[in-house]
């Protein structure tokens, strides 16, 4: 039996918001981001701004640049997250699966649902606008990866659908680089064999793909013809939990790097505490000033989340990729592998327990009165960039 799938996406989520909060914003181009002074980057653009050829990820520099009269907001993850919860809770309670893969989409899986799938998607896609005024654009196919292109397709505030056996036809023409795992290297790869469309690269022979990206290639041309048996897995949860801060100036000292470290590795430790959850995989995200970004990752004896372990992973790692004098534009540490905060304590841990009270009572001090209500006293001389 034919699945039918659905995927939709709130759209400029971050600017929507803003944009019920300040009224005064909409029809203007502005976009969600960190100060230019800072080197902050762009969260989200208004659509307005994207005609601009503004986009995510963009230095906020940069974006003005390219539109000198552009408003530029301060990030407020509160009121989103609060908005995306009461648009999730709605969907979830209306649809027989849902999954949600980041705070602005999720994929639903309606072929047991009593409607047809573009009935339930115009339904949802309506009653989101009628209550919470945020435009959203939705995608319906037979499975996931067709369901998340048509919703591209669609933006803004569109809805696509796309019948069982048009999978490939309605892929065919559009640009390869709109396709799940072909990323601008892979697409300059294509372009040198003239392939530019997912029609062209579904038309490349096997042998070829084999050759030039082995295995990864033959799921790449699969994915062309529209094939995809993932199922919607609900009650989807965070994977990771992170935290980076781009300097305001490039930072070559080890001691201010280290202390950033910490300082990050503390808000991931009490993230996993507020949800009940520990990790047991520490990455770090450096990002040097030309840009070039590596990062790595190493995993640990049992689930943790703990900021002295976190940190102590984490500077561990950091300090294989440095050396003295390099400059840093970004530092992040995020924890993946999330699961019950479950520890098998040996007969001499009572450190590990003495420690994990003393967190949480700092946590619940820093909860009521602020994140500087509690320091290290090595941070008071100099304070590390905060993460956000």
């Amino acid at each position: 039996m034919d699945r039918t799938i659905l995927h939709f996406d709130l759209d400029a989520f971050f600017c929507s918001v803003e944009a019920i909060l300040n009224p005064q914003l909409r029809g203007q181009a502005f976009v969600v981001a960190g100060s230019p002074e800072e080197r902050g980057v762009v969260s989200s653009a208004s659509y307005p701004a994207r005609k601009y050829g503004i986009r995510s990820a963009m230095p906020t520099a940069q974006a003005l640049r390219l539109c000198p009269g552009l408003i530029v907001v301060r990030p407020r993850h509160r009121p989103y997250g609060e908005h995306s919860d009461r648009v999730m809770d709605l969907v979830r309670g209306s649809v027989p699966a849902m999954e949600q893969v980041s705070i602005d989409e999720a994929f639903l899986d309606v072929t047991d649902h009593p409607r047809p799938g573009r009935e339930v998607a115009a339904g949802l896609q309506a009653e989101i606008l009628r209550r919470f005024s945020l435009p959203t654009s939705w995608g319906v196919a037979p499975n996931k990866l067709v369901a998340k292109v048509a919703t591209n397709v669609g933006k803004p505030n569109g809805l696509i659908v796309v019948p069982p056996g048009q999978e490939a036809t309605f892929l065919a023409p559009l640009p390869v680089s709109m396709l799940w795992g072909v990323g601008p290297k892979t697409q300059a790869q294509l372009a040198e064999f003239g392939v530019r469309t997912i029609g062209d690269l579904a038309g490349m022979p096997e042998d070829r793909l084999r050759s030039l990206w082995g295995e990864r290639g033959i799921d790449l041309a699969a994915s062309a013809r529209g094939e995809d048996g993932s199922s919607v897995v609900e009650g989807h949860e965070a994977r990771s939990v992170s935290s980076e801060t781009t300097f305001a100036r490039d930072i070559s000292e080890w001691e201010a790097l280290s202390r950033t470290l910490r300082s990050l590795a503390e808000d991931v430790g009490r993230r996993l505490r507020e949800s009940e959850v520990a990790g047991t995989t520490v990455r770090i995200k450096v990002r040097w000033p030309d840009f070039t970004t590596i990062t790595r990752q190493t995993r640990l004896r049992q689930p943790s989340d703990q900021d002295g372990e976190i940190f102590q992973a984490a500077q561990e790692l950091f300090d294989r990729v440095w050396r003295p004098g390099k400059a840093v534009r970004l530092l992040g540490v995020g924890m993946a592998g999330l699961g019950p905060p479950l520890r098998q304590l040996g007969l001499f841990d009572r450190r590990w327990e003495e420690d994990s009270r003393l967190l949480k009572a700092v946590d619940a001090i820093r909860t009521k009165y602020g994140w500087d209500a509690v320091q290290r006293a090595s941070d008071l001389q100099k304070r590390p960039d905060r993460p956000r």
